[in-house]
């Protein structure tokens, strides 16, 4: 098909095409050009070697759980991350963010996007940005995968030889040498460190998401001296600092790509109200331990009561939080769960949401969790609820033959307000010795399939989640046209 323009048309495409670029909210005026390191590794292989180290890290860190503090790190975190420019972004990378119940001025971020943040870090930042500025450093280092760049510039071993020492060397300190003592490489963690090269990318990247993201770019060259100042003679020394060398003229070097970027007027933070919150939050605290302090202990970590990461302990649960966070799955669905429980990967079909110690893996891999629930869709069986119900728990019966019904027949519920049935079982579960009670809600999908809800408990602690378990299942919400 043939197509005519005239002259005057044209010349008018050409002013709105003038006046949109110039309507757009400008981020940057002449801003540095950051190539990717070369990696030998995949981008997997940063997922693996993150969610790993994460494991071992919050088995031996002090993590604090608490909610008004974790909720404002993470809205913190995941406004940076959305800043991150579209060639950084990486689809398999799932940022997190925890407080660390630690003194030390430190943080840190494991490839593929687990971050940590010291309480002492919050403590010592005089503002939001400069808070800010470190996690925009440390995204920065994941983004750009400059852990397993490191790796491939300083060895020639197998991945397999050098996670650990990759893990360690990010990290740092007294955890960092228990996280990397499972690697056998001679070289040690400290040839992994971060260069002096990538320590310059990380600080003009983070520059940038920060001024993307509406913070002054110019407070993370701030942080730096900050942190000089408050940790110079303190107590472990500057841990930060020492596991991101100063690359020369660090601070003078930030303020110059400051001064080539604009902040994002869309989205500019003026407002302290809540960084002080949290800060006076921390501080009315009792003493933090020190990481050299939570490195001696052994890998016990009282503080937490968290139990084995690779196994439910079995034991002292927390309880719900009274704060719920929501969680979306697309457009197909969202749902509300307690603060202090984590959305956890389930098979292709259900996620699992449990709190901390509640969950974990068996010696043959199968994924476990004692308090929890876990939704999902299982295939449909001619768009009849009953016998899709049958067919799902005469497969969820079939991995778990401990569990009997514990009534007759189904009892009548709701799930977003469509017909839905509702089961309970109990039995003693052997990875755990205790009995629990699992109750399965299900609701027929227009495709034919259901959607389910499973709710877990150990018998003597199912009344204290009972209402969580009933507020989360209100919480549903399906589209499912």
């Amino acid at each position: 098909m043939r197509t005519h323009h005239s002259t005057r048309a044209t010349q008018l495409m050409a002013w709105l095409m003038a006046f949109a670029i110039f309507a757009l909210p400008l981020v940057a005026v002449a801003q540095t050009d950051i190539k990717v390191p070369s990696n030998k590794y995949s981008v997997s292989d940063d997922v693996k070697l993150g969610r790993d180290a994460a494991q071992q890290v919050e088995q031996q860190l002090p993590i604090l759980r608490d909610g008004t503090v974790d909720n404002y790190v993470e809205r913190v975190g995941r406004r940076l991350v959305a800043a991150i420019p579209p060639e950084f972004q990486q689809p398999q990378f799932r940022y997190s963010f925890d407080v660390v119940n630690a003194r030390d001025i430190n943080a840190f971020a494991l490839p593929g996007g687990p971050m940590y943040v010291n309480r002492g870090m919050i403590e010592a930042a005089r503002s939001e940005g400069e808070m800010a500025g470190v996690m925009a450093h440390e995204i920065s280092h994941v983004a750009l995968r400059h852990a397993t760049a490191q790796a491939t510039e300083t060895q020639k071993f197998q991945i397999g030889s050098v996670l650990g020492q990759i893990a360690g060397a990010v990290i740092g300190g007294g955890i960092g040498q228990i996280v990397g003592a499972g690697s056998q490489v001679g070289f040690g963690a400290a040839a992994l460190k971060y260069s002096r090269k990538y320590e310059t990318q990380a600080d003009i990247l983070g520059a940038q998401i920060m001024a993307r993201a509406g913070y002054d770019p110019r407070d993370l060259a701030n942080m730096f001296r900050t942190i000089e100042r408050q940790s110079g003679g303190g107590s472990g020394g500057p841990e930060w600092l020492s596991s991101h060398p100063n690359p020369g003229n660090r601070y003078e070097r930030i303020n110059q790509e400051a001064a080539q970027l604009r902040v994002n007027s869309n989205n500019v933070t003026q407002d302290t109200r809540a960084f002080q919150q949290v800060q006076a939050r921390l501080r009315s605290m009792g003493r933090a331990p020190t990481m050299e302090e939570a490195a001696r202990s052994g890998g016990q970590n009282p503080s937490n009561n968290r139990g084995d990461e690779r196994y439910p302990s079995g034991g002292q649960v927390a309880y719900p939080s009274t704060r719920y966070r929501t969680y979306s799955s697309g457009d197909f669905f969202r749902v509300s769960v307690p603060d202090n429980w984590r959305e956890l990967g389930g098979g292709g079909s259900s996620i699992t949401y449990a709190p901390e110690g509640a969950y974990g893996q068996l010696s043959n891999g199968q994924s476990v969790f004692t308090h929890g629930v876990m939704v999902g869709v299982a295939g449909g069986q001619g768009g009849d609820l009953r016998q899709s119900t049958d067919a799902y728990i005469n497969q969820l019966l079939s991995g778990n033959s401990y569990l009997r019904a514990q009534s007759r027949g189904y009892q009548r519920a709701s799930i977003n307000g469509r017909t839905a049935l509702s089961a309970t079982f109990a039995g003693r579960a052997p990875s755990t010795g205790q009995t629990e009670v699992v109750n399965i809600v299900t609701t027929q999908l227009r495709d034919g399939n259901i959607f389910y809800m499973a709710a877990v408990a150990p018998q003597n602690d199912y009344r204290n989640y009972q209402s969580a378990f009933n507020n989360i299942l209100r919480s549903i919400q399906l589209n499912d046209r």
